[in-house]
């Protein structure tokens, strides 16, 4: 049995909490505060004691849908990619760029919400962007 442990930053809220996640031969078992973190200084909220479980739910996907003939099926990401731009360039090209919107999650990090909104306002040429933290 090999017993593991990864420092890493919680993904729930932009505080920046650090811990340590606990894995045995590779799965994710547990979550420990980080006593040295700056910001948390070895404390988590219920969100960051619990982040390890939606890890590995059996509801997770693990590759993209599409809907295909009336029902979801599995694609290659380069397909739901492809699938995505095309989407966005024609309702961009019919309705303009503020027929378009970005809701960003609470799962993401600062730095991945902050993409997001870039590519939102440079890429698609909206404001259109809001995150949602209650989760």
């Amino acid at each position: 049995m090999e017993y593991k442990t990864t420092l890493t930053t919680c993904p729930y809220c932009g505080c920046g909490c650090n811990f340590y996640l606990e894995t045995v031969d590779g799965r994710i078992v547990g979550t420990t505060p980080a006593q040295e973190a700056p910001v948390n200084h070895g404390r988590l909220c219920v969100k960051g004691w619990n982040v390890h479980e939606f890890v590995q739910s059996p509801k997770r996907l693990k590759s993209p849908l599409l809907r295909k003939d009336g029902r979801l099926v599995e694609v290659s990401w380069d397909e739901a990619l492809e699938f995505t731009a095309r989407r966005l360039q024609e309702i961009k090209e019919q309705d303009g760029p503020d027929a378009i919107a970005f809701f960003a999650s609470a799962k993401l990090t600062n730095e991945e919400n902050y993409l997001l909104q870039k590519m939102a306002r440079a890429a698609v040429g909206t404001h259109n962007i809001d995150h949602c933290a209650r989760l």
